[in-house]
C-alpha cells in the first residue's frame, strides 16, 4: 500500500510537469514560424528600404500544425496565433515578436536604416501564460 501511495504522489507531481514540457515543445514551432518574418523585417530596417503596410513584409499568413496564422503590423511587430488542438491553455492565443531599435520598439516611420538591436519575444500582445513560452521567448 505504501508503494502505491508513493507512486501516486510521484505521478501527481511528474504528470503536470510533463504536460507543461510538451506544450512548450509544441510552442517552439510557433517561434520558428515567426523567424522568417524576423529576417525579412530586419533586412528592411537595416537597408533603410521602404517599409510596407501591415501584412506586407512578405512573410505573413503561413500556417503549420501548431500555428494558425502569422501576421505583421506596419512597424514590424510579428504576431503568431496558435492553432487549436495543443491544449486548452494555449489554443487560439497569440505570441508577439517586437523589433527594438536603440532600446525602444521599432518605428518604421523613423527607424529605417538604423538597424534592429534586438527582438522581444513574448511582449505586449502575448496573451498566454509565460510558463508555456519556450525558454528563448520569456521576454
Amino acid at each position: 500500500m505504501i508503494v502505491v501511495a508513493i507512486i501516486g504522489i510521484l505521478a501527481s507531481i511528474a504528470l503536470p510537469a510533463y504536460q507543461d514540457y510538451t506544450i512548450r515543445a509544441k510552442l517552439s514551432e510557433v517561434i520558428i514560424a515567426m523567424s522568417a518574418c524576423r529576417t525579412s523585417i530586419t533586412e528592411v530596417y537595416q537597408t533603410g528600404g521602404k517599409a510596407p503596410a501591415a501584412n506586407g513584409w512578405g512573410c505573413e499568413g503561413q500556417s503549420t500544425r501548431y500555428v494558425a496564422n502569422v501576421s505583421t503590423d506596419a512597424n514590424g511587430v510579428v504576431t503568431a496565433t496558435i492553432a487549436t488542438g495543443i491544449s486548452g491553455f494555449v489554443d487560439g492565443k497569440s505570441v508577439t515578436l517586437i523589433p527594438y531599435v536603440g532600446g525602444l520598439p521599432g518605428n518604421s516611420a523613423t527607424d529605417l536604416g538604423k538597424g534592429i538591436n534586438s527582438w522581444l519575444c513574448g511582449g505586449a500582445g502575448t496573451n498566454l501564460p509565460t510558463k508555456f513560452l519556450p525558454g528563448s521567448c520569456r521576454g
